[in-house]
């Protein structure tokens, strides 16, 4: 029987198991959302007040899950509002499918009304993209982008539909399973055989993991080498939640903002071990000075990246789970007690220094991560992008993988109400949402699609009426130079405006009022505000500089 092209991208989302899409509606896409309407027996749409929300919902369920999330927008500022959320996506190995409606083919190319080049738009942002202009291509079009986004490394594919395709007609046979990845590529006898010589041979081995853990899905794998080789472990922000806060050998993020026992060990060994990550400059700060002290080993899905940032003694291409479960059963196991008691000094150490770093205020920002830790033990923990982003990094006791949400490589303020709402959709638990006061203001009209939803979401807002990490940057780097990053000109009552959009909202100033606001948001069924007044002079502390190096370290501000 032959359908409408609009019809074919709905049952082609159907069969390849999208049971939810975010997205707005337009003039260019009514038609697929008139499709949408009369199969809203069998497949949801999450309408945002914003279509980049709708990118960072679509991102966030992606996350959530490892499923590849959907987001539909019109053409033309539809289109180009999900140019941040694709980004997003890109830079931290996202499975993502958008979908676009564009003009009809006869009006591409003359300045159409809502016209614009999404394709080229997107290109640099995207793992590939479409332009159909044939209803006959379509199905099997979305289902090559299905399978480029969940395949190999993740990431965004875009499809772009012109109305009159979306209208056409053809013959349409489903497929009777969703298709799957291409096949993986795993690491040579020979590269891994090399690579547990290089680990047999070390004193201090350090592994440094990243956001490709939790993509291989490769986290028991992980904990098993680590065992093996007595090993400590660091990780990249992507890669918070591959494993337990409370494993014995991990010591948290490295790098520009993280842990000091992670930093400083990774710069004491004798050999690091790089595995599902790609180096980035927060991670290494001045690559010259960055691996002085030891040799890599890198193993990594994308060949693109071994060799791109750092150069490694060993680089290893090859599926991460599968390259670990091999190498586990080669190398030799190690009881590396020098090094495991230097690692506990460094541990100590950074006892010492964060507790002399804190400020002594009552409502820190890590007493409002400890007492939200407290409560909720199976939430999404999402955040924005800034100071709040790093401490909850750094302090959140994470216990699962794909429990942990946020922006880490385009660092996109405003993600965490799209994704906090997308999570909560995909996985039917409680987000709970970490901001500051700069990034809620970013998108903090999806309060409006978190209501309308009743997405049971916990908004804490870190309010230090500033732009935390830029003034951090103004007070160390430019002589406290505060230009354009102090908000007190700003008034907004943020729990007014929870209550204005239907939400409950509340404000706290002490640990007992944040405690008896936590209880209360996670009873309640819905969204709720956490308004928590933090100074604005608490600072991200251990910190390196920028394009500085472990030598730099910064530890308190004079």
């Amino acid at each position: 029987m032959k359908i409408s092209g609009a019809k074919i991208v709905v049952e082609t989302l159907i069969e390849q198991g999208c049971n939810t899409v975010f997205g707005y509606p337009g003039g260019q896409v009514i038609n697929l959302f008139d499709e949408l309407y009369l199969c809203r027996d069998r497949i949801k749409h999450v309408l945002t007040a914003h279509e980049q929300g709708a990118s960072h919902a679509a991102d966030g369920y992606a996350r959530a899950t490892g499923k590849v999330g959907v987001v539909i927008a019109t053409s033309g500022p539809g289109a180009t509002n999900l140019v941040t959320g694709i980004a997003t996506a890109y830079l931290d190995s996202v499975p993502m499918v958008a979908i676009t409606g564009n003009v009809p083919c006869s009006l591409i190319g003359r300045d159409s009304f809502q016209e614009v080049d999404i394709v080229g738009v997107t290109m640099p942002v995207t793992k590939h993209n479409f332009i159909v202009k044939d209803v006959s291509e379509l199905a099997d079009t979305l289902r090559m982008a299905f399978k480029i986004a969940k395949s190999g490394r993740p990431g965004p594919v875009l499809v772009d539909i012109p109305k009159d395709v979306q209208i056409a007609k053809c013959e349409f046979t489903p497929e009777s399973q969703p298709v799957v990845p291409y096949p993986l590529s795993f690491a040579p006898d020979d590269k891994l055989k090399e690579a547990a010589e290089i680990i047999n041979s070390c004193e201090r081995p350090y592994i440094y993991f990243g956001g490709g853990i939790i993509a291989g899905k490769a986290s028991d794998e992980l904990v098993a080498f680590a065992n093996k080789i007595d090993a400590p472990m660091g990780c990249s922000l992507m890669g918070l939640s591959a494993v337990p806060a409370d494993n014995p050998h991990f010591l948290g993020m490295q790098g520009m903002h993280g842990h000091y026992a992670s930093s400083v060990a990774e710069d004491e060994a004798d050999l690091v071990i790089a595995l599902g990550a790609r180096f980035s400059d927060r991670a290494t700060g001045d690559k010259n000075r960055f691996a002085k002290n030891f040799r890599i080993v890198h193993i990594d899905i994308d060949s693109a990246e071994l060799d791109k940032n750092i150069p490694a003694n060993l680089a290893v291409q090859g599926d991460i789970k599968d390259a670990l479960e091999r190498l586990t059963a080669i190398v030799e196991e190690k009881k590396h007690e020098a090094w495991s008691a230097r690692i506990d000094e460094l541990k100590a150490e950074e006892v010492q220094r964060v507790e002399s770093a804190r400020s002594g205020r009552e409502l820190d920002p890590f007493a409002i991560v400890d007492i939200v830790s407290e409560y909720e033990k199976d939430a999404n923990i999402v955040t924005d992008v800034g100071q709040h982003q790093m401490w909850t990094a750094r302090r959140y006791p994470l216990r699962k993988p794909r429990t942990f949400l946020t922006s880490g490589g385009l660092g996109t303020m405003g993600f965490g109400m799209g994704a906090a709402i997308g999570a909560a959709e995909a996985t039917g638990r409680r987000s709970i949402l970490f901001t500051g006061d700069g990034s809620f203001g970013m998108n903090l009209n999806e309060l409006a699609t978190s209501v309308t939803q009743n997405t049971p979401l916990t908004v804490v807002i870190m309010n230090n009426g500033v732009l935390g990490m830029v003034r951090q940057w103004q007070t160390l780097f430019f002589d406290r130079h505060y230009s354009n990053t102090t908000l007190d000109g700003r008034k907004t009552d943020f729990v007014k405006l929870a209550e204005a959009f239907g939400a409950k909202g509340v404000r706290v100033f002490t640990k007992d009022e944040l405690r008896n606001a936590v209880q209360e948001s996670f009873a309640y069924d819905g969204t709720f505000v956490i308004d928590c007044a933090v100074d604005c002079d608490e600072f991200v502390l251990p910190m390196l500089p920028p394009g500085g190096s472990i030598d730099d370290i910064i530890t308190e501000i004079k």
